[in-house]
């Protein structure tokens, strides 16, 4: 473990300095973009204005025959482009692949200036924190970066959910998380081939009333793994996310999935397919109603001390902390989008 003192230095002469604090943000959807489709990368330039993030994907998805072209695309795309406040982002090719090397040398090499966030796939432990941060800092140092390129984890096995404390305090990189629910699934052995999402098998049962029926409800399979994910992100103030909801054609219950995670903390979702960047802009976005009372509390305690009663309900330094939540959140997402700071009054 690194000392105190030295856990902020540089790992690489001339590397740019870590963060001391993440950079305010505003991260609803992760959007993901397969680069090596000429067509796809066409329309960039017009998905720059609708989403928070915009991230290359050069992992799964991605045929064999196709990686290179991904990262050749990925690079393309970023200096074709002018992102302003749009994060730029790009998934890795996971830390046993022959491509991850390629990957980091040519793409920091290239677009280092303009690259955010580095997404690395199927993180299992500190370790593999820390020698993509030693990397980064070196390729850093060699191409003059200017900014810390952050680091942003996939929890996708069983020993990456077992040792997420570790990996959320491993760098001060570290930008945040996202739940990888396929993968995850095939580690743990769980009998489910959907990708995100509930199942209809895993419920609960009511017990039989006197003409036998019974009230039936569907459980969520990752409560317990974002409720773990969520905790260790907070603990070290970085980011929890929920990622992919595979069924594109069932907008309802992608909604419900993302509304779970935004009500349990997470800061944004990923979203595969277009569909899902209303999803996600709109579930991720503090509701109206909660805002207008979140401001009715923060106007009654100015200073977040005391208890007043408001709307019949005691409100004190608690709620206090709660709204604050919500109001801070709604004032980031004002800044961007100017329907929903109509929406709020601000």
């Amino acid at each position: 473990m690194k000392l105190p003192r030295k856990f902020y230095e540089s790992l690489a002469i001339g590397a740019p300095a870590p963060f001391r604090a993440l950079p305010v943000r505003l991260e609803r959807m992760i959007h993901f973009v397969p680069p090596h489709l000429e067509k796809v990368r066409a329309k960039v330039p017009e998905l720059v204005g609708q989403v928070d993030v915009i991230l290359g994907n050069l992992e799964d998805a991605i045929p064999l025959d196709a990686k290179e072209a991904a990262r050749k695309g990925f690079i393309e795309m970023v200096q074709a482009n002018d992102f302003g406040t749009t994060g730029v982002w790009t998934r890795i090719n996971a830390l046993n692949s022959p491509w991850i090397l390629d990957d980091l040398l040519e793409i920091v090499g290239a677009i280092g200036n303009k690259l955010d966030v580095v997404m690395v796939p199927k993180v299992e432990g500190a370790w593999d924190i820390h020698y993509i941060d030693q990397f980064l800092a070196q390729l850093e140092a060699r191409f003059a970066v200017k900014k810390p390129i952050l680091i942003h984890a996939i929890l996708e096995t069983a020993e990456g959910v077992k040792n997420v404390e570790e990996i959320a305090s491993a760098s001060p990189r570290m930008h945040g998380m996202s739940l990888g629910p396929a993968d995850l699934a095939a580690s743990r052995a769980m009998k489910t081939t959907r990708v995100g999402g509930g199942h209809p098998d895993y419920k609960v049962l009511g017990d039989a009333s006197g003409d036998g029926l019974r009230t039936i409800a569907q459980q969520d399979l990752w409560h317990y793994t974002v409720a773990k994910m969520v905790d260790a992100c907070a603990a070290n103030s970085i980011k929890p996310f929920y990622g992919p909801f595979g069924d594109f054609s069932d907008a309802q219950a992608c909604e419900t999935q993302f509304r779970n995670a935004f009500l349990m903390g997470c800061a944004g979702a990923w979203s595969l397919h277009p569909s899902q960047i209303a999803i996600a802009k709109a579930v991720f976005s503090p509701d109206a109603g909660e805002v207008k009372f979140a401001r009715k509390i923060l106007d009654a305690m100015p200073d977040g001390t005391g208890a007043v009663m408001i709307d019949g309900k005691m409100q004190d330094d608690a709620t206090w902390k709660q709204a604050k939540v919500i109001v801070d959140l709604a004032k980031q997402v004002a800044a961007k989008d100017k329907d929903f700071a109509e929406l709020y009054g601000l």
